[in-house]
């Protein structure tokens, strides 16, 4: 469902899916090849969201007011308040990325994590534990994150193409 308020209507590309059961309000833009699964709010009622090109956001998450950049794989049942989310990057089942917080381009929030207010997530690295500590990522996970994100943008044309979407 796409609602406007304060005089905002969601802006989604032709190219994206975006689930005819997410909750979709004010300012917020789905780019080319994106998708939002159901069961998704995306509030853009006290600030702009931007869900970037070839990027998915899975059921049960919310986002509000955040930047999520292109490539990018939100999983199921996370959080996203007033932050930023670089390009190439996964948010892991169920963490959480407080207000101010930043998580640089090709980077993990693991699973479960949470991600404190106004934190950096270097470029890179993962963010495990909560609060969330950094070390590294492996060419193995860098690889994880491509294949997951590419996975995501062929279902969402899939979906999109099957007439499943509003």
């Amino acid at each position: 469902m796409n609602r406007s308020i304060r005089g905002s209507t969601p802006e989604i590309d032709d190219s994206a899916f975006v689930s005819e059961m997410s909750y979709v309000v004010g300012d917020v833009t789905v780019e080319e090849n994106a998708s939002v699964w159901p069961f998704v709010c995306l509030r853009g009622d006290g600030g702009e969201v931007t869900i970037g090109e070839d990027s998915n956001v899975q059921e049960f998450s919310m986002i509000h007011g955040s930047d999520i950049g292109d490539r990018v794989t939100v999983g199921h049942g996370v959080v996203i308040d007033y932050s930023d989310i670089g390009d190439d990057s996964l948010i892991g089942i169920s963490s959480v990325v407080l207000e101010g917080a930043t998580v640089e381009s090709n980077s993990i929030v693991a699973a479960g994590s949470v991600v404190r207010h106004d934190q950096i997530i270097p470029e890179g690295h993962v963010a495990y534990g909560i609060p969330a500590e950094t070390r590294p990522i492996t060419d193995e996970q860098r690889e994880e994150i491509r294949r997951i994100q590419e996975h995501y943008v062929e279902l969402g044309a899939e979906y999109r193409d099957q007439g499943t979407m509003q």
